[in-house]
């Protein structure tokens, strides 16, 4: 008998056991703390373990990170050298998109201008814009970055792209290395934080790196809080250099309650919502590892935490 350990403090064991079971004949689901033969464990399905949690599974043969980030597995000395891979569920792309279109439409179409006259009780109009004259630029091109690049390039928008390495995207005009880094902030209206979460990006945009956005311009942040100086941000925000954010993620989270973002006119924050696993599309994904790691065969969606994705 094989049994798959499960650890989450965010993520509901109850509706995981029930998806998975049906897909895993002969595997026993349970949660850490009601393992029963610890050399049975084969598999382990976690989002933020505790520091030494794997030590007690010696045979161990795969592990799934419970999200599409594997930032909260960079740094660690405690993994066990096994196959690594994260959720790659299209659905999950697809809610990311949609929240970082909806985002990115509110400043296009000026509704933060007009919730302002609204709570003034003031008819406000604004001239639409037309879209291509907008430059948005998306900031990492990984597997849900170009998904979202892509979605809004068809909204007719002025669409660029950076990544550490080149790539090509019908439609989205992309530039790669930090070398362009600068001259790719410089013409972003809207810029929008993807990249994940690796010792090459925490802290990349900088002070400096943020005085380059266009006067006025709008963030918006859904990867990682730690890839932006938070506190260089708000005071960015507070001087009106930045003229508006949309912030799913911080460098604390929660936001604490006494943070100067809450209060601010020109910050709209989320719950670090932006796209989140979805059991019920992943479950089959995540029970096909399980299978091809048990057949000895190559998994899907291999991770490498010691590069940071």
């Amino acid at each position: 008998m094989s049994t798959l350990v499960f650890y989450s403090e965010f993520d509901s064991f109850e509706q995981w056991s029930v998806l998975l079971a049906p897909h895993l004949p002969g595997v026993n689901i349970c949660r850490a703390e009601e393992v029963q033969n610890v050399d049975e464990v084969h598999f382990a399905l976690v989002w933020k373990p505790p520091h030494g949690f794997f030590a007690a599974y010696r045979n161990l043969k795969l592990l799934v990170n419970l999200g599409a980030g594997v930032d909260s597995l960079v740094g660690r000395d405690d993994l066990p050298d096994i196959p690594i891979v994260r959720l790659s569920d299209p659905h999950m792309a697809r809610m990311m998109a949609g929240f970082v279109l909806f985002a990115v439409l509110r400043y296009v179409r000026d509704i933060p201008a007009f919730e302002r006259a609204q709570r003034e009780r003031r008819w406000h109009y604004l001239h639409p814009r037309s879209p291509e004259t907008v430059r948005v630029g998306v900031l990492g091109l990984g597997e849900l970055g170009a998904h979202a690049a892509q979605e809004l390039a068809r909204q007719g928008l002025d669409v660029r792209g950076w990544s550490r390495s080149q790539k090509t995207i019908e439609g989205i005009t992309c530039s790669s290395g930090i070398d362009a880094l600068d001259d790719f902030l410089a013409n972003s209206d809207i810029l929008v934080v993807m990249l994940p979460l690796t010792p090459q990006t925490q802290g990349l945009l900088s002070a400096e790196r943020l005085a380059r956005l266009p006067h006025g311009s709008a963030f918006i942040n859904v990867s990682r809080g730690a890839i932006v100086d938070q506190v260089a941000l708000t005071q960015a925000l507070q001087r009106g250099d930045i003229g508006q954010a949309t912030l799913d993620v911080f460098d604390r989270e929660p936001l604490p309650p006494e943070d100067a973002l809450w209060s601010m006119d020109n910050v709209l924050i989320t719950p670090h919502l932006a796209s989140v696993a979805i059991p019920a599309s992943a479950a089959p994904q995540v029970a096909e590892n399980i299978q091809r790691a048990a057949r000895g065969e190559p998994v899907l969606n291999q991770v490498f935490p010691q590069q940071g994705y």
